[in-house]
């Protein structure tokens, strides 16, 4: 049997295999050539978040993203459709605090079209009048969802109470007051000012040249320049709670309850990150969703499901476990989660649980990076979070030097002042 531990690390993206080039407007190219494939798949981001949002049109930076592939100088919404379907080729946006992500796929013999439809939504967009009201009553409707979602408003709600006065209290979605103030000159102001090629990073991962590739992404994007009065803004610092919230929102006719319980995590780029997953791993994923969900649901029957998350981030992270349960069973799962947290705290991981936990992360690596799509997100992760062109064959060495007292002293830190932000969702519990 082969360790995944040890073997050919070779297979990895690495510096040998890995094209980086800085365009002169200051856009990141990677590029990643797999042979064997017949298909493409690019992935990337700007820095066009919810970040630039204003208080009273929070969603803009949303609705802008999805606004984008509605229409543009050179293709009618229509047009954009049936260009992709004939093809059998996919393209969209998303936005987040920080930035707008896309991604899309492709034969190889397509990629040409893919590339003009992203630059095209890119710089060209007109959201139309028409696109724009429909697609801002579709998002009041999927929000009017949101709110009867029960694992959906205990997240939501997690992050206003541990984040508030911070922006990743906010949804990026926004909400229906804030939605319904964005007009279609929202949406043009906004990527006017906005958008940007600064910052910006695409991947491309498939059976493709890159220099070509890199040729026929500068031929599209070199003339969008820079816009030198784009201020990012600055973030502060994300304390975490002096004392323990426990919050409850009712929502009628519901049979199940949602619960998130955490508090702040490590940052993605901290030196702890590494010890954090790992624990994490072993409280809330391995197995059976780990201690966690053995304790809760595998013993004592008393959840649907129960894992436990590590959400890091740029500046702030969440350590958090989530789970669904019948709303007789809420304090006693909140009870039995929170004394599983103090054992975590107060005595290492066995040796077993370790070289569990660090075998299962070496091994789902590859797995992970098999596809196009995997290994483009692996390019868009290292560039994000700066961690280097050899970080995945770098990887299994960092997982395995983490020692058991590192994880309780990394758990003590963030978990062991027991000051935790308790939220759920579901009826009232009267």
């Amino acid at each position: 049997m082969i360790n995944p531990a040890t073997s050919d690390l070779h297979a990895l993206p690495g510096a040998d295999d890995i094209t980086r080039l800085e365009t002169a407007n200051e856009i990141t190219v990677l590029v990643r050539c797999n042979p064997f494939s017949p298909s493409v798949v690019i992935s990337g981001y700007l820095p066009a978040g919810s970040q630039f949002d204003p208080p009273d049109k929070l969603g803009l930076a949303h609705l802008t993203s999805l606004g984008l592939m509605r229409g543009s100088a050179r293709r009618t919404f229509q047009q954009i459709f049936d260009d992709l379907e004939t093809a059998g080729a996919s393209l969209g946006f998303s936005a987040s605090v920080h930035n707008v992500s896309f991604g899309g796929r492709s034969l190889v013999e397509d990629l040409p079209l893919l590339l003009d439809l992203l630059s095209q939504a890119l710089i060209q967009p007109t959201f139309p009048e028409d696109q724009i009201n429909r697609l801002r009553a579709q998002h009041l409707t999927s929000l009017a969802i949101r709110a009867q979602d029960t694992s959906e408003m205990a997240s939501l709600v997690f992050d206003e109470t541990l984040f508030a006065g911070h922006p990743y209290a906010l949804p990026e979605e926004g909400y229906a007051h804030t939605i319904q103030n964005i007009s279609r000159d929202d949406l043009q102001c906004f990527h006017r000012q906005v958008y940007t090629p600064r910052g910006m990073v695409i991947a491309v991962v498939g059976a493709v040249s890159p220099p070509e590739i890199i040729a026929q992404i500068q031929q599209r994007l070199a003339d969008w320049q820079p816009k030198v009065e784009t201020a990012y803004r600055v973030f502060p610092t994300v304390q975490p709670p002096p004392k323990p919230i426990r919050r409850h929102i009712t929502i009628g006719g519901k049979t199940q309850t949602d619960l998130v319980l955490g508090t702040l995590g490590p940052r993605r780029g901290d030196p702890d990150f590494f010890a954090a997953a790992l624990g994490n791993n072993i409280l809330g994923q391995l197995g059976m969703m780990g201690r966690i969900g053995e304790i809760v649901r595998e013993q004592n029957g008393l959840a649907y499901y129960a894992a436990a998350n590590l959400v890091a981030s740029y500046v702030a992270g969440s350590w958090e476990v989530s789970a669904g349960v019948d709303p007789s069973n809420l304090e006693t799962v909140i009870d039995l989660v929170q004394a599983e947290i103090r054992r975590f705290t107060r005595e290492p991981v066995s040796r077993e649980e370790m070289e569990d936990s660090k075998a299962n992360l070496v091994g789902r690596l590859p797995l992970a990076l098999q596809s196009n799509a995997g290994v483009a997100g692996a390019l868009i992760n290292i560039e994000r979070f700066q961690l280097g062109l050899d970080y995945y064959r770098r990887y299994p060495a960092l997982i395995q030097r983490v020692t058991r007292e590192e994880v309780l002293d990394t758990a003590r830190r963030f978990l062991g002042q027991e000051k935790m932000v308790i939220i759920s969702a579901g009826p009232d519990g009267d």
